[in-house]
């Protein structure tokens, strides 16, 4: 199974719930550098960041159920970057009663996704 590109169409994906969490969370490790070896059935962290390993070590956390992966998450976008939905998608946010911690933690992948892409532009 492979995970979608990475860009607006699939940050849009995210967050109108159109990916469903297990793919949410397989592009956030991706993009960590989480690689799962099937051959050991092992997860791979050579190409994480040792801020994410040495917490992590031997799986990826799954950042939709887990609160504090999610706000370790957000933490390590750049303050520069933290508003990249709303200035570069026009996001407005979930409308009051129709979102909990889940799309929270949806917004938070996309918004660190949306970052990712912006350091990686030359």
């Amino acid at each position: 199974m492979s995970i979608p590109p990475l860009n607006t169409e699939t940050i849009w994906a995210i967050l109108n719930e159109e990916i469903d969490d297990n793919m949410v969370n397989q592009l956030i490790w991706h993009y960590l550098g989480y690689r799962y070896n099937e051959t050991n059935n092992v997860w791979d962290t050579t190409n994480v960041a040792p801020e994410w390993r040495d917490e992590y070590p031997t799986t990826p956390p799954d950042f939709i159920d887990s609160r504090p992966a999610s706000v370790k998450l957000t933490r390590s976008i750049p303050s520069e970057n933290k508003q990249l939905l709303k200035e570069q998608l026009g996001f407005k946010g979930y409308k009051i009663g129709e979102f909990g911690p889940r799309q929270t933690r949806r917004a938070t992948v996309a918004n660190w996704l949306l970052s990712y892409m912006q350091l990686q532009k030359p």
